[in-house]
Parts: structure tokens; C-alpha cells; sequence
């Protein structure tokens, strides 16, 4: 139960939890749907149990779907329908659910563990053998997870050195902390509880075949469906093509509050498009600004939180947005992660993926021929924050041999870009963004958000909005001859918004970090973390330019405030999540 509540920030309307003997379950509630102790967690009956983070869009497809074969329900919970259905068509249910979960459910001998097929929201787990019998642990964390038993957690080198070059906190099933594993997007296990040695298989959940008629309506049904909830929400404004997209049919539906973060100082940022946007679209708004002094308090706040290093910049001024909306009131907010992946918004990258593809792409990094026409090794180089090639200079040689020269690294985007469908054309590109890049912005939306107790959802990151996406010829979302090139198709349905947002370019990282790491970096000189990872060389030039040399900077400083965390005292042999626990005995 300790562990368990301190998790609170992620559900704090109740917890619970249930002993079977055989295993246990915890859980925090953020309640969303049906407010009532009825839908509390864990849910179920007899030596059945579900424990479920997330929230069902189809709830109501899925539930008449039951009631024809005479399934009855006494809430009004997503949690039960999802409950039900895998009662009902086992692990066949999961290919069913539209929304965002990461779930367990508990049979009579059996466990299953499923992520949805964006990966949306995180779940790791853990096996370890004890007393000649194995166990079974997850949690929506991976904290826990990584501080049980008598040992302070360690880190994974191979991960660590994908994290510099990714800014990832994963690499396929591999997180930072050693024998702590994650689902991967639209990955689920089960286990086999009856034997001693949990055998298991597992399975990838697909897109939905069926796809709408045009990317208008696709889009405003899923806001639509997006806003069901039993608490008040928002939407994050940005003033920029995605977002303001969002809150133009949210605010159709009533209205509707828009926030906005980020650089205080930067009056042609996003705070100056932001006021332009919910001016026209009428909405009640708000902003979170970001100095430099309130960025270098939260970036190592946000790493003691989470236990792990930040991904991006934005995930402080996500953070302090979702402050200032949970303290007016609100629970949900509606975010435009996924068009820039889905769409093709990414132009840099794009553009020089089309040279790729013609054969015209060029890299001061040392590729062999055989791979200089590999997609995956382009994509990782083409946005490698620590090349590659600088990995000699940067990591000391013997973390460099045991993280075998980043073969395990190239090896999973290799694989990746493989299952992506290969070189053939930007499709294949745009899907990889979708399956790599577009996971690791949703777990940096989901930590930085559920730190404050709000539930962010993604309309643009919606299976069926992938799949109809992923049918949708290139050129639709990406014509070079246009300005801006890219999400072609969603400037065309929603040409009625502003002409300075159809037309505002992309911004990255809209926060200057590269000027505010300066304060932080001479962490890196007092970094026991540091010292062992990194060679003397590499810490002090860092160290005296983080601005100039800021793709360094900004892995290896998180490196560093990220190893300040790992001294934490392990806790006692338990496992929590913030939706789900499990121990199997």
C-alpha cells in the first residue's frame, strides 16, 4: 500500500486494492467515467480481476456488441465494458477497443498484459525468480518496478547509450533500468499461471481495417469521441496548425477552456499565436509561462518524479500547463500529439528523407556501403543527437564495448524500419516515425501530465485516425512544391482557421534549452553517473558550451541529473502501479 500511494499524483480519486492469494492487485483511480465506487478498481469477480489505465472511445460499439449475446452491466465504466469483453472474446477483445489503455487482467490461471496500438499509455514489467518459483510484477512506473528487492536499481548501459543518440527513454522492450522490460505499442503477453516457470506468448494488436470516407470527418468524430467524460475538460493551445485543429471542434461542442506554456520572454511564440487563435475561435484562455530560472528548478524536479532523464524540452512546459489546468478544475485535456508523425508535419526531416529515397542523401557519419541505402540506419543517423560516430569520444571505452558499439541499437531500428515496409516510399518512413517517434511523445505527454493528476488525450493518435492515414498516398500529406509542405491533407479540410495558422511552420522545441542548460550543466562535473559514462574530455567541453554544443548537452546533462536519482534507497520487496500491480506467489 505504501508504494501504491505514492503513486497518488496518477489517480488520486481512490485506491485499491485485492488479494487472491495466488496474487495481488493495487491500484490508483483517476476518475473520469462514472464517478460512483462502482467503478472502482481492481474490477470484477469470483478469481477474475481487470485493472486498467486509460479510457474506451468505443465504449458504446462495444457494449451493444455484449448486450446481443446477453451481457449485462451495473456501471457506466469503460472499465467494465473492457472487463467484459475479455470475458467474453479473450485475448480477440483487444483488436476491438478503440482508445488509449494499458490493462491487466487476472483469470483463474492466466495473466494478461496489452498496450494500445499507439502507446499511449506505458506499462512495464518485471520477472524475477524466488524461492525456485518465478513472479510475474507490472506497473504503469517504472520506478517501482526498477527500486524492488535489496539492491539499488541499476541502469542499462545498452539503453542508456540509445538514450543519447534517441533521446528515448526505451529501446524496444529494454528500458533504462536493468531487468525491467516494457510493452512495446500494441504489444500484449500472457502468461500461464498454472506452471512454476510462466511460460508465455505474446502478440501485436492491428489497426483497424475500416477507415473513413475523408480526413475531416475522421478527425472531428475522434475529438468528438475524445471529449466523453464525467469531469470538466480542456484543450492545449499552441496556436499552431494541430492544436488549434483540435479546439476548433471541441469548441463546436460547447465551451471550452484552451491553456497554452512556454518561453515568457518569446512574444512571437506560441503566446502570441495562442491569443490570436482562442480569440477566434472564442475560447477562455490561459497561459503557464516558463522562465529560465522556473525551467532549470523543474527539469531535474521532473527527473526525481518520473526516474527518468526528460526526453524533450516541452515536457517542462507540459508539466506546468497541466498545473495550471488541473488547479482550475480541469481533468482531461485534449493534446495534437500525433498529426506531425501521421500527417507528414516533420518538412527538415522529410525533405531529406525524399533525398534519401533518390538516392541523394549525404552524412559526415561513417556508414558502410552495404547499409548507406538501409532505412533504418538512415533514420538513425539523420536525427542523432550523440552521433554515432562520437560515441569514441564521448563514452569511456569500457562502457563502450559493453554496450557492444551500439550494435543492439542499429540492430532495433533496423528491425523496425523492416516491419515499417522498407525503403519503397515515404510511407514507410511516416510509419516509422509513427511506431518510434510518435511512442516516445506520447509516454513524455503521459509522465508529464498524470504528474499533476490530468488524463491527456490524443485525438490525432487514434488507431482508426492511423489507419486511415496510413492509406492516404504521400503526396497528400507531404508536397514539397507547397509552403509548408507537409500535413497537406489537414490544411486543405480546415482551411476555415486563420491564415497565420494554417501557414505557421513547425517549431520543435519552442523553449530555449540550449541557452537555459547553461545554469544546469556543471552537474556534469559532479555526476558519479557522469564520470563513469562519459570521458574526462567529453564532461569538461561540455560542460564550458552547452549552448554551442546543446545535442550533446541535452542527453548527457539529463544523464547526469538522472544518475542523482538512482541513490534512492530500494523499498521493500512490493510491486505497485498506478493502475496495477501484480504479484505472482
Amino acid at each position: 500500500m505504501q508504494l501504491r500511494d505514492r503513486m497518488a499524483h496518477r489517480g488520486p480519486d481512490g485506491a485499491g486494492l485485492w488479494d487472491g492469494g495466488h496474487a495481488l492487485l493495487a491500484h490508483r483511480r483517476l476518475a473520469v467515467i462514472d464517478l460512483s465506487d462502482a467503478a472502482a478498481q481492481p474490477f470484477g469477480d469470483g478469481q477474475s480481476r481487470l485493472v486498467y489505465n486509460g479510457e474506451l472511445y468505443n465504449d458504446a460499439e462495444i457494449r451493444d456488441s455484449l448486450a446481443a449475446f446477453g451481457v449485462h452491466f451495473r456501471t457506466r465504466a469503460d472499465t467494465e465494458t473492457v472487463y467484459k469483453a475479455i470475458e467474453a472474446w479473450r485475448v480477440s477483445a483487444l483488436a476491438r477497443f478503440r482508445g488509449m489503455f494499458a490493462l491487466a487482467y487476472l483469470g483463474r490461471d492466466r495473466l494478461l498484459l496489452a498496450r494500445d496500438p499507439m502507446g499511449i499509455k506505458p506499462l512495464y514489467w518485471r520477472r524475477e525468480v524466488r524461492g525456485g518459483r518465478a513472479e510475474i510484477l507490472f506497473s504503469s512506473e517504472v520506478t517501482p518496478l526498477a527500486q524492488l528487492g535489496d539492491r539499488a536499481p541499476k541502469p542499462d548501459p545498452i539503453t542508456l547509450s540509445s538514450y543519447l543518440t534517441t533521446i528515448r527513454t526505451t529501446l524496444g522492450q529494454r528500458t533504462l533500468y536493468k531487468d525491467v522490460f516494457t510493452l512495446k505499442p500494441g504489444e500484449w503477453i500472457e502468461w500461464d499461471l498454472s506452471r512454476e516457470d510462466l511460460p508465455h506468448c505474446r502478440g501485436d494488436i492491428p489497426l483497424p481495417p475500416v477507415c473513413p470516407e475523408d480526413v475531416g470527418s475522421a478527425v472531428r468524430e475522434s475529438v468528438r469521441l475524445h471529449l466523453r467524460a464525467d469531469v470538466p475538460a480542456c484543450s492545449l493551445l499552441s496556436g499552431g496548425l494541430d492544436s488549434s485543429i483540435i479546439t476548433s471542434i471541441a469548441a463546436e461542442h460547447g465551451p471550452i477552456r484552451t491553456y497554452c506554456s512556454g518561453d515568457v520572454s518569446d512574444e512571437s511564440g506560441d503566446f502570441s499565436h495562442a491569443r490570436m487563435a482562442a480569440e477566434h475561435l472564442e475560447t477562455i484562455h490561459a497561459e503557464a509561462p516558463i522562465t529560465a530560472s522556473l525551467f532549470r528548478l523543474r527539469w531535474p524536479e521532473l527527473i526525481r518524479r518520473t526516474g527518468l532523464p526528460l526526453s524533450t524540452p516541452n515536457e517542462v512546459a507540459i508539466n506546468e500547463v497541466a498545473r495550471a489546468l488541473r488547479r482550475d478544475g480541469n481533468i482531461v485535456a485534449l493534446s495534437g500529439e500525433g498529426a506531425d508523425e501521421l500527417f507528414g508535419g516533420y518538412d527538415h526531416s522529410l525533405r531529406e528523407t525524399l533525398r534519401f529515397l533518390r538516392g541523394q542523401w549525404s552524412t559526415t557519419e561513417p556508414i558502410q556501403p552495404h547499409n548507406s541505402r538501409d532505412g533504418g540506419i538512415f533514420r538513425l543517423h539523420e536525427a542523432a543527437w550523440v552521433p554515432l560516430s562520437a560515441k569514441n569520444a564521448i563514452l569511456n571505452p569500457d562502457l563502450l564495448r559493453e554496450v557492444e558499439f551500439d550494435g543492439p541499437l542499429i540492430d532495433e531500428y533496423r528491425t523496425e524500419f523492416a516491419r515499417c515496409g522498407g525503403d519503397a516510399d515515404l510511407n514507410s518512413h511516416l510509419r516509422f516515425f509513427r511506431r518510434i517517434n510518435l511512442a516516445g511523445l506520447l509516454l513524455r505527454l503521459d509522465s508529464a501530465t498524470m504528474l499533476e493528476g490530468v488524463e491527456g488525450r490524443t485525438p490525432f493518435a487514434d488507431a482508426v485516425i492511423a489507419s486511415f492515414a496510413e492509406n492516404l498516398p504521400a503526396a497528400e500529406k507531404f508536397d514539397e512544391s507547397a509552403s509548408p509542405p507537409g500535413k497537406r491533407c489537414l490544411r486543405d479540410a480546415f482551411a476555415l482557421l486563420p491564415r497565420d495558422v494554417l501557414l505557421r511552420p513547425k517549431a520543435s522545441f519552442p523553449l530555449p534549452f540550449e541557452r537555459w542548460s547553461a545554469g544546469v550543466a556543471g552537474v556534469l562535473r559532479n555526476s558519479p553517473l557522469a564520470r563513469a559514462c562519459f570521458t574526462t574530455a567529453a564532461i569538461e567541453t561540455v560542460a564550458a558550451q552547452p549552448t554551442r554544443l546543446w545535442r550533446l548537452a541535452w542527453p548527457m546533462i539529463n544523464v547526469a541529473l538522472w544518475g542523482g536519482t538512482l541513490d534512492i534507497k530500494p523499498t521493500n520487496r512490493a510491486c505497485i502501479s498506478e493502475r496495477a500491480a501484480l504479484i505472482v506467489t
